[in-house]
């Protein structure tokens, strides 16, 4: 006897019921984890061929210079014994003007696509006056023979014809390779025959093929820089943006006007005095819509789908007078949790907003089918797709609206919590499920 009533109590008993949905939605969380590992393991995967394409073709990159080192010997005294060192004085040009085109092109590599592009820039400039004003270096200690013009390049692999450095009109010719690593560690390097107080002239053309993103560093005392693309989803980034941009369905085109003022570093400096990577600005070629970040996103509602539908299943239990086996409870969690499945998988082949689509209706007729063989009332049946179509709109709205889907998520949370406290605030906890209790 004492056996039938504890196995009716565990049976009946509200309490016990919602203790069982609690631990249930708790051990949902286990499989939304492994679908959250899944996402991350697949974008793992697409960052893998992103860095394999761009290997071959060319990374992010950075343009920097033309800068001028020339070299200089000063002497210390250490143990009664004169010894000597070279150090650099780096020049940076008065103007610096970038112009250049991007011409974007979308690889695919299976199901991954990644953007890269071929940069044409036409780099010019002058140097007004070559000396060491400033420095308390004797002219007899530096070595004007030994003078270098560079330029930065982050990718040496991303350069596709041969590059001349025009100085005062005449072409030199340029060796890869930086000899002195105190402001940038890879690009191209030209020897110079310059004396005190010599103006340079400078203009060379580049050939650049990258991925991703386009920067420039303002090494100029007025540096003007403008670009031009038929890349319709740019991304102007770094320490400055445009001063004029236009973005349209053609494509887009960008200023930036940067002053010596607008830096952290002066016009020349010894040695490694200043870093100047913090002063980069340019272009991102964004591929608009990330389903792998979108997808994260959406997994970190599923206690919350899973907990509201369960609470909605519950109430029926207790309006209805029926009982609903906690594997049921299982069974429907389960297929809340593979929603994130299928909409990571199809994402990969077709837009989010689509594979959204695809993932939820199926999801949403199975539940509510499922729900409609339990219960067996069509009115209620009509209620529970309502309600789930509710859900999900409401999920795939905070999914778009990314800078304000903390707000709405709270908000849709609070509507939700409100009205469970009304439609619960009739019923009798102390009572079995089977004497039940009305809503009103």
């Amino acid at each position: 006897m004492e056996n039938n009533t504890a196995k009716n109590w565990f049976k009946e008993s509200i309490t016990f019921k919602l203790i069982i949905i609690g631990v249930l939605s708790l051990l949902l969380l286990i499989p939304a984890g492994m679908v959250k590992r899944l996402i991350r393991e697949r974008e793992k995967t697409r960052n893998e061929v992103i860095n394999e394409i761009n290997s071959k073709w060319g990374f992010q990159q950075t343009i920097t210079g033309p800068v001028i080192s020339v070299p200089f010997i000063r002497y210390y005294k250490e143990d009664d014994k004169i010894l000597s060192s070279k150090h650099y004085v780096h020049m940076l040009p008065d103007n610096l003007e970038i112009m250049g085109e991007i011409f974007p092109e979308t690889r695919y590599r299976g199901i991954y696509k990644v953007v890269v592009y071929n940069a044409r820039l036409n780099i010019k400039g002058d140097f007004s006056s070559i000396n060491f004003d400033g420095f308390k270096i004797p002219e007899k200690d530096i070595l004007w023979d030994e003078a270098d013009m560079y330029v930065g390049i982050t990718d040496m692999r991303g350069i596709n014809k041969d590059v001349k450095i025009n100085i005062n009109d005449k072409p030199r010719d340029v060796n890869p390779g930086i000899p002195v690593k105190n402001i940038v560690s890879s690009g191209i390097t030209s020897s110079l025959d310059i004396a005190k107080n010599d103006k340079l002239v400078f203009d060379l053309a580049l050939d650049l093929n990258g991925s991703e993103s386009l920067f420039f560093i303002p090494v100029g005392k007025t540096t003007s820089i403008k670009m031009s693309s038929d890349w319709t989803t740019p991304s102007f980034d770094g320490a400055f943006l445009p001063d004029e941009r236009n973005v349209d369905n053609s494509g887009f085109t960008a200023s930036w006007n940067v002053l010596d003022l607008n830096r952290n570093y002066p016009q020349k400096w010894i040695d490694s005095d200043y870093y100047i990577d913090e002063s980069a600005f340019g272009v991102k070629l964004l591929i608009p819509v990330d389903q792998y970040q979108k997808s994260e996103r959406s997994v970190k509602y599923a206690i919350m789908f899973v907990g509201l539908t369960f609470l909605i299943f519950f109430f029926s239990e207790v309006i209805n007078r029926i009982h609903i086996h906690p594997i049921q409870y299982f069974l429907v969690g389960i297929a809340l949790v593979i929603f994130y499945s299928l909409l990571i998988s199809l994402s990969e082949h077709m837009s989010f907003s689509l594979a959204y689509l695809i993932s939820s209706v199926p999801v949403i007729l199975l539940v509510t089918l499922y729900y409609r063989s339990i219960l067996r009332k069509t009115l209620a049946t009509i209620i529970m797709g309502l309600i789930m179509i509710l859900l999900y709109v409401f999920l795939f709205v905070i999914l778009q609206l990314q800078d304000y889907s903390l707000l709405m998520g709270s908000i849709g949370l609070f509507v939700v919590i409100a009205v469970i406290m009304y439609l619960s605030r009739k019923i009798n906890w102390s009572l079995p499920i089977s004497k039940g209790s009305k809503l009103s």
